[in-house]
């Protein structure tokens, strides 16, 4: 049948996956086990690549600025009613923004009182905040210490490449401030409530003079994140050209520092998923290896959101309609936007099925395949890249168990 003049084609997975089908054929409904408060909707700092603010999605200028008590309330009733109801024996709170440190410490530290307390006794709750690092002061370590939350702070690099990208409202660079939360967070003292570096990848920087800076303040783990783009809004140094590997040619030089480095390595969950994968494992994050994600995010108002990333897509990519006051997280795990992310193989484009490095790849990062005529049933837009790394990865693990056998590589 043809489509009517001027209509819209339909997009995976909101038109064209059949849940009701789905469930009809008994397929599991797994629980989320991690959920992302958004209980600040501004920021100090103006990063130019943020997926919330510079992206085409600019619903955040509706939010309430801060998650107000009663709806932090009603998130950790229902969080805790999820819990009850699945049995789950933990689930992670990462509170997130905006800028989080911006609703408060009094705030933070109710909500995750309330939290806690309203969960089962059987469920153990790990809080995190994930910040920019610049507004982390003695208040807020002492938080982190009394209340037993984890603190991620975001460090792209040293502050030639870090300053270029995360600037403040008036154009000032964030790496002194930034660096000086590190160097706290660091000291014996505060170790236990440091959660870790997040980085976002520069191709424009070196990447061994960037990954030394990060291991200089001696960080538990780095998360390292390819930035957010799709085949419509292809990130930065992703061209046509599937032979240009822009990523791979930063991540491998770092791989092999990370992978040959003498004593117990930084966590780099990215790489260490990969050589999981390639071993018969699983992986340890959405960003690679199709595992069916069970994350719900929760924004200020109190609206069920698919995944604040989505925001790189298109306006409302990340909305379901749903929010905590009318609806609880279980109904949220119908969504077709939810269940498309739990299929594994079976929701990954024909391309990416028959790829040989598929199952290690997993069609890469949900947010990295949207196409605007048709939505996310396409392999990443950082598919040359990703193929390129594994390979790499893949040539390294096989010469260490050839050597390891004593057999010649």
């Amino acid at each position: 049948m043809s489509r009517p003049a001027g209509s819209r084609r339909p997009r995976w997975p909101d038109d064209l996956l059949d849940v009701p089908a789905l469930r009809a054929e008994r397929q599991r409904a797994l629980p989320f086990r991690e959920f992302v408060l958004k209980v600040h909707s501004r920021c100090n700092l103006a990063c130019r690549y943020c997926y919330v603010y510079e992206a085409g999605d600019q619903l955040w200028r509706t939010q309430p600025r801060t998650m107000s008590r009663d709806t932090a309330l009603q998130v950790c009733r229902r969080v805790a009613e999820h819990a009850e109801r699945h049995g789950l024996g933990s689930v992670r709170v990462l509170l997130h923004g905006g800028e989080p440190l911006l609703a408060g410490i009094p705030f933070l530290r109710d909500l995750t009182r309330t939290l806690r307390a309203r969960l089962p006794d059987t469920t153990d709750a790990e809080v995190l905040i994930q910040t920019n690092g610049v507004l982390v002061d003695d208040e807020t370590l002492r938080l982190c210490h009394e209340e037993d939350i984890g603190l991620a702070v975001s460090l792209d690099g040293p502050a030639a490449v870090h300053d270029r990208v995360r600037r403040d409202h008036a154009g000032r660079g964030s790496h002194t401030g930034v660096a000086a939360a590190l160097r706290r967070l660091s000291r014996p003292e505060h170790r236990r409530v440091w959660a870790g570096i997040l980085a976002v990848i520069d191709v424009d920087s070196d990447p061994l003079t960037t990954y030394e800076h990060l291991l200089s303040y001696d960080p538990p783990a780095i998360r390292l994140l390819l930035p957010l783009g799709n085949w419509t809004h292809r990130p930065p140094g992703r061209t046509d050209d599937p032979a240009h590997t822009p990523y791979a040619d930063w991540l491998i030089p770092v791989f092999d520092r990370w992978y040959r480095s003498p004593g117990p390595p930084v966590r780099i969950a990215f790489f260490e998923s990969i050589l999981d994968l390639l071993l018969g494992g699983v992986t340890r994050t959405e960003t690679i290896g199709a595992a069916p994600s069970q994350l719900a995010v929760v924004d200020t108002d109190g609206a069920l959101t698919l995944s604040d990333q989505l925001k790189s897509a298109h306006e409302g990519a990340d909305r379901s309609g749903f929010d905590v006051y009318r609806h609880t997280f279980d109904a949220l795990l119908h969504h077709p936007g939810v269940v498309a992310r739990r299929l594994g193989t079976a929701g990954l484009a024909e391309q990416c099925r028959a790829c040989p490095v598929g199952a290690v790849c997993g069609g890469g990062h949900y947010p990295h395949r949207y196409r605007a005529d048709s939505g996310y049933l396409h392999p990443s837009v950082y598919c040359p890249d990703l193929m390129a790394l594994i390979r790499h990865v893949a040539r390294a693990v096989r010469a260490d168990l050839a050597l390891a056998a004593g057999e010649h590589p």
